[in-house]
């Protein structure tokens, strides 16, 4: 296990058995400013996250000692450090398993630099606490938990598809903030993604039905046209 002593940076630890893209990673991490720690398997992953308490995880699915899944699940047991797959298990199998057993993204090899820095700087992002507050924010008849990934209206809880939650947990995390199109496009749907307005319509039109008394009328999740969204408690 090694690390860096960049001050400024947050701490990711990277988990893969392949010692050059470990190290190629660390670098390049370290460059763009990240405090890097390193571990080889599944193991030492676990011993490095209770001991070193990073602020994401680069976890590589295959292990010599623990498949992944094992890995996030043990992990998911106690802790919600937000865990980014990086993998070369391609399909849509192997990214819903991992997302249902805890991560929080999944990124395939090969891979853009520059797609997995904006994945691991969104990932830390959504785990700080919301502008102005703590886990839980109330507004009106809503409530919600983002501790629990749990929304509930008039104390019911309300179902939400994963896209559907990432969106609103943006918008939450900066309440009464304005969140421009594009950066919306960036954190729910990745950093390939700016100019397709017409999914946040679709969604914003979606999490109103499910959150807003009067969906035609919305009182929470607000548009700007031509501007973002705002979600004002």
């Amino acid at each position: 296990m090694t690390s860096a002593t960049e001050p400024s940076g947050h701490r990711v630890l990277v988990v893969d058995d392949d010692a050059a893209l470990l190290r190629v990673l660390a670098i390049t991490l370290r460059a763009h400013g990240w405090e890097v720690l390193t571990a080889p398997d599944g193991e030492t992953a676990l011993a490095a996250v209770a001991d070193l308490s990073p602020d994401v995880v680069v976890l590589d699915l295959g292990l010599p000692d623990l498949d992944g899944q094992e890995v996030l699940a043990r992990l998911r047991g106690w802790t919600r450090t937000p865990v980014v797959v990086l993998s070369a298990r391609h399909g849509g199998e192997a990214t819903i398993a991992a997302l249902d057993a805890g991560a929080d993204d999944y990124v395939t090899k090969p891979f853009a630099v520059d797609e997995l820095l904006a994945r691991l700087r969104a990932a830390v992002r959504r785990a700080e606490p919301p502008v102005g507050g703590g886990a839980v924010v109330e507004a009106g008849t809503l409530r919600v938990d983002l501790a629990r990934k749990r929304v509930e209206r008039h104390g019911q809880e309300v179902r939400l598809t994963p896209t559907e939650w990432s969106m609103l947990e943006v918008l939450v995390r900066q309440a009464g903030h304005l969140v421009s199109h594009q950066d919306l496009l960036h954190e729910v749907w990745g950093p390939a993604y700016g100019t397709e307005s017409n999914y946040l319509r679709v969604y914003a039109a979606q999490l109103r039905r499910k959150l807003e008394d009067d969906p035609s009328h919305p009182v929470h999740l607000l548009t700007r046209p031509g501007r973002g969204y705002v979600f004002e408690p």
